[in-house]
C-alpha cells in the first residue's frame, strides 16, 4: 500500500512538472502593440502599415495584434518619442528629423547635394545599415525598417538654376527642421520658419517665395499653384523608418521574430516601389496643371555641388556642426569609391 501511495505522489510531482512547463504557452496572452504615424492611411506609407498590422497577427496567429495611429493622431514626433520612450506606444514611424534625437550621425545622409540619386542612397545604405541599427539599439530601440520614401525638392515663383538664383529668395521650411534650416542658412540661404499647414498662406501673402520639400506633399496641398517651378536637382533623400522600443521586443517570443522582421523588410521594398510611382505620378499631375520643370544639364549641377562643398567646414566643422563629422565623411568615402566605379 505504500508503494502505491509512493507512486501516486510521484505520478501527481510528474504532472505538475510537466503542467509547470506547459504554463507559459498556455498562460501567454495575446499582446496588442500601438504604432503611430504621421502619415495618412490613404497614402503608400498607410496601407502598408495596415497589411503590415495584418501580416504579424497571421504570423502569430493572433498573439501580436498592431493597432495603427495614422494621421499624427498620436502627435508630432517629438511627442511620439516620447511615448514610444515611456511605452504608452510601443512602434513608430519616424522621419530623418525625428530618427536624429536617437542617433544624430544620421543626419548626415540629409547632407545638401550630397547623395544624388537613388543608387547612391542604396549604396550608403547598404554599407551603413547594421552600423546604424546598432547605434540605435544602443539607445533602447529596434530598427524594424528603412525606407526611401522620395526626394526633397526646391518649388519657387520664379525659376532656379543656380544657388545664387536660390538666395535672391525666402525659402519656407518647417518649425521643427531645426538642422536644415541651420544648414541653408549656413549655406547663404534666406530661410523664413514656416508651419508645413501655412505654407500655401505663406506663398499667397509672399512671405515667402519658395519652399523645400517632397514632390507628394507639393502636390497633395497645391503648393504649386504658386510656387510653380521645380528645380529637377535632388536636394536630399527623404527617408522613415520604423523603431521599436526595445523593452517590447524582449517581450516577443524569439520563435516569432526573424518573420516579424522579414516581414517588415517586405513592408520596406513596397513602399519604396510604391512611392517612387507615386512622386512620379505627382510629378506628372502638376506638370499637366502647370508646374514647369527647371532642367538643368550636368555642368550647372556641379555648379551646386561645388558651391555646397565650399561651405563643407561649415557645416560639419566647429564645436556644434549641423552635420556629424564623421557619419559625413564616411558617407563622402562611400560615395566618392561608387562614382570612381561606374
Amino acid at each position: 500500500m505504500q508503494y502505491f501511495k509512493k507512486q501516486r505522489i510521484r505520478f501527481l510531482f510528474f504532472i505538475l512538472i510537466l503542467f509547470a512547463a506547459s504554463f507559459p504557452l498556455f498562460a501567454q496572452r495575446p499582446m496588442t502593440l500601438r504604432l503611430a504615424s504621421l502619415v495618412p492611411e490613404n497614402t503608400a506609407w498607410g496601407q502598408a502599415l495596415n497589411r503590415l498590422a495584418a501580416e504579424w497577427s497571421r504570423i502569430t496567429n493572433g498573439q501580436i495584434n498592431v493597432t495603427v495611429f495614422h494621421g499624427g493622431t498620436a502627435g508630432d514626433e517629438p511627442q511620439v518619442m516620447a511615448l514610444l520612450r515611456s511605452n504608452q506606444i510601443q512602434m513608430a514611424v519616424f522621419t530623418s528629423m525625428g530618427l536624429n534625437s536617437i542617433t544624430p550621425e544620421i543626419m548626415a545622409i540629409s547632407y545638401p547635394f550630397l547623395i544624388r540619386n537613388i543608387d547612391e542612397y542604396n549604396e550608403v545604405m547598404r554599407v551603413l545599415r547594421t552600423d546604424l541599427n546598432n547605434r540605435i539599439q544602443r539607445n533602447g530601440f529596434i530598427t524594424l525598417s528603412w525606407a526611401h520614401a522620395g526626394w526633397v525638392k526646391v518649388f519657387s515663383r520664379a525659376p532656379i538654376n543656380t544657388p545664387d538664383d536660390l538666395r535672391r529668395m525666402r525659402m519656407g521650411t518647417g518649425t521643427d527642421d531645426q538642422s536644415m534650416i541651420q544648414a541653408f542658412r549656413l549655406l547663404g540661404y534666406q530661410m523664413v520658419p514656416a508651419a508645413l499647414s501655412e505654407q500655401l498662406f505663406s506663398l499667397q501673402s509672399g512671405r515667402i517665395d519658395a519652399v523645400y520639400n517632397s514632390p507628394v506633399y507639393v502636390a497633395g496641398n497645391q503648393l504649386f499653384g504658386i510656387a510653380g517651378n521645380m528645380s529637377s536637382i535632388n536636394i536630399a533623400p527623404f527617408m522613415g523608418g520604423i523603431l521599436m522600443n526595445e523593452v517590447t521586443w524582449r517581450r516577443i517570443p524569439e520563435r516569432y521574430r526573424a518573420q516579424l522582421q522579414e516581414a517588415c523588410r517586405v513592408l520596406e521594398r513596397d513602399v519604396e516601389r510604391s512611392i517612387a510611382s507615386l512622386e512620379a505620378d505627382a510629378i506628372s499631375t502638376m506638370v499637366r496643371h502647370g508646374l514647369r520643370i527647371n532642367e538643368l544639364n550636368p555642368a550647372q549641377m556641379q555648379v551646386w555641388f561645388d558651391d555646397t562643398a565650399s561651405y563643407e567646414n561649415r557645416l560639419v566643422g566647429g564645436a556644434n556642426p549641423t552635420f556629424n563629422r564623421e557619419y559625413y565623411v564616411r558617407i563622402r568615402d562611400i560615395l566618392t569609391e561608387y562614382r570612381r566605379r561606374r
